[in-house]
């Protein structure tokens, strides 16, 4: 089994572009160079942008943190985390395979856009546990049923494939890679799933 999932994710990873070394642990350091984050990831730093690298290396929520609001700008692949309208922290995301637009049917590969909030909470998620989206709303099921098709849903916060976390880290970040999801590392996940309260908006901008 551990074979099979180190083959499909050097599958994975070459879809991505990404050729891994040995580099320091400081990606900050070296532009240039693969690395691995402090927290244990691997990441390639000549793909990643300095503002990723940024946000990648940030220290972990002291524990107990809560999040009570959420908001996504899609545009700049990064998910605003809030506590009592303080700023907590900013983490980078990857969005779906078509991210520019507001999710309208199932199957568009699209992000949602508008105000939804954190429903449901799965620990056992394919993709390292998951937050849930309360995607699709009244509006957008009667949207998509005039043009005779579903809305889709099962739009979630989640992390990278189970067995793969500790492989691809950050890279996912390298590309648009989810059916309509918001993705983060597993470490990032394991922090919201604990701090992100039930029921917390979250703001999805263009």
């Amino acid at each position: 089994m551990k074979i099979a999932l180190s083959v499909f994710a050097l599958l994975i990873l070459s879809a991505f572009a990404v050729v891994f070394s040995q580099a320091p642990t400081n990606p900050a350091s070296q532009a240039t160079a693969p690395s691995v984050t402090s927290h244990g990831s691997a990441i390639a730093q000549h793909t990643l942008s300095p503002r990723q690298l940024e946000l990648v290396n940030q220290p972990a929520l002291p524990a107990g943190t809560q999040i009570d609001k959420l908001i996504v700008y899609k545009s700049k692949r990064e998910m605003h985390a809030f506590y009592q309208d303080k700023l907590i922290k900013i983490y980078p995301i990857s969005l779906g395979k078509s991210p520019i637009g507001h999710k309208q049917f199932e199957g568009d590969m699209k992000t949602p856009e508008g105000v939804y909030s954190i429903n449901d909470r799965n620990p056992n998620s394919a993709y390292h546990k998951n937050l849930g989206i309360s995607y699709p709303n009244a509006q957008d099921v009667a949207f998509a049923k005039s043009h005779g098709k579903s809305a889709g849903g099962a739009i979630k916060i989640h992390g990278i494939k189970n067995g793969l976390g500790d492989i691809i880290g950050a890279n996912h970040l390298l590309k648009d890679w989810t059916h309509g999801c918001i993705a983060v590392t597993d470490r990032e996940m394991d922090e919201l799933f604990v701090a992100v309260v039930d029921n917390a908006p979250i703001h999805i901008l263009p």
